[in-house]
């Protein structure tokens, strides 16, 4: 393939020089920190007890400054310094809808930018992040769909948005508090903002696994939700090596409506994913399966479509999430009526599975599900310009 040709997802699969200057540490695996340490200068025999030290420091307590990492020497602070950095995506603004959810540009390495979406409730505080600058998939209710491609994100550029939501909310523990002092106000991720994260696979992993660590951020798999449009492939990968909650952009009950709202379908149909996704719960010991449904006017919003519907998820443990459209400029479809929607729901609820209807937060900032889009548009570049913008 010349470097004219069209970009597609293999694009971040070429082989990328190792970044100039200091590494940074946010995003590397346990492993991965082991390796780097002991690559410059820290002895072998102390590269365990460092990587936990270090951890505990940058995801425990949120310190991104080796001269606070107390019980380390002078001498090794100064040797961190020198080879290393600690360093998350920059957050260029920060919007506050009248429901409360807050909705904060980053921006990343190369100067590109992300949405990341906070949404307080009375049980929980769930943040919605991103996996893309951009995406392929142009699902045509969908605003982010609109935005092309420009790169992946890194591990550290993907872990990094919830660290900054943390500095945001003040969460970071205060060394000497108990357990429970201070409020966990971020508890549950969800991978639902910009991109498929499935076509990020490697780097959404190391980040989950990051986040999950119990010495650290300490979220449990069962707190955290990767929605995808329907990248089969992954999805056995995913329930084997992440175990998070699944949630699958689902949006019709015929190929012929879901080619149209979620053209991935044209590659893995709907019955191609509803074979994947039955075993999904065995293998990532899930409870249940999320279908996301949104609600478009006189597209997929029938009684004939909830019967369908029911039908097609027969035997898979399941609740549906029905999504109100949030409408956009330019937006092809319309919201579907409330007693349309109330209507749809019913029928759901009645087959037997949970059917809420998703309250829409952050309209008034376009901060809701399916309203995301940076202000980065992909320039003309080769494809190994826009792999090489993904620093690991």
């Amino acid at each position: 393939m010349t470097d004219t040709a069209p970009v597609t997802q293999d694009v971040m699969t070429i082989p990328r020089k190792a970044p100039e200057g200091p590494i940074n540490l946010v995003g590397l695996t346990r492993d991965r920190l082991r390796e780097v340490l002991i690559a410059h200068g820290t002895p072998e025999r102390q590269a365990r007890m460092r990587v936990n030290q270090i951890w505990q420091w940058i995801y425990g307590w949120g310190v991104r400054d080796f001269e606070a990492m107390t019980n380390l020497s002078k001498a090794y602070r100064k040797q961190l310094a020198d080879h290393f950095v600690i360093e998350i995506p920059e957050m260029v603004s920060r919007q506050v809808s009248a429901d409360g959810t807050r909705k904060y540009l980053a921006r990343i390495a190369g100067g590109h930018e992300v949405e990341v979406v906070y949404i307080p409730e009375a049980d929980r505080g769930t943040l919605c992040i991103s996996s893309q600058v951009g995406c392929t998939l142009t699902c045509s209710f969908c605003h982010t769909g609109t935005q092309k491609l420009v790169r992946n994100l890194t591990a550290g550029e993907i872990v990094g948005q919830v660290m900054m939501a943390r500095d945001d909310l003040d969460e970071w523990p205060r060394r000497g508090e108990g357990a429970g002092e201070r409020p966990r106000l971020l508890s549950n991720i969800v991978l639902m903002g910009m991109g498929e994260p499935l076509y990020n696979f490697d780097n959404v992993r190391d980040a989950m696994k990051i986040a999950m660590d119990g010495e650290g951020i300490s979220l449990s798999r069962r707190r955290i939700t990767l929605s995808t449009s329907g990248v089969v492939p992954e999805i056995a990968k995913t329930a084997e090596e992440i175990g998070c909650m699944l949630a699958v952009s689902f949006h019709a009950t015929t190929d012929e409506v879901r080619d149209k709202l979620v053209p991935i379908n044209r590659k893995w149909n709907i019955a191609t994913l509803l074979e994947a996704l039955r075993e999904y719960p065995r293998l990532s010991n899930s409870e249940r399966i999320t279908f996301e449904y949104v609600m478009l006017k006189d597209v997929n919003d029938s009684d004939a479509d909830a019967r369908r519907l029911v039908k097609l998820i027969e035997g898979i443990p399941a609740k549906i999430n029905l999504i109100p459209f949030n409408e956009w400029p330019g937006a092809p479809h319309q919201r579907s009526d409330w007693d349309r929607i109330e209507a749809f729901a019913d029928i759901v609820h009645k087959a037997g599975y949970a059917s809420p209807i998703r309250t829409p937060r952050g309209e008034d900032i376009m901060a809701a599900c399916g309203q995301l889009k940076s202000a980065t548009e992909r320039q003309k570049k080769s494809r190994r310009e826009i792999a090489a913008e993904t620093r690991t």
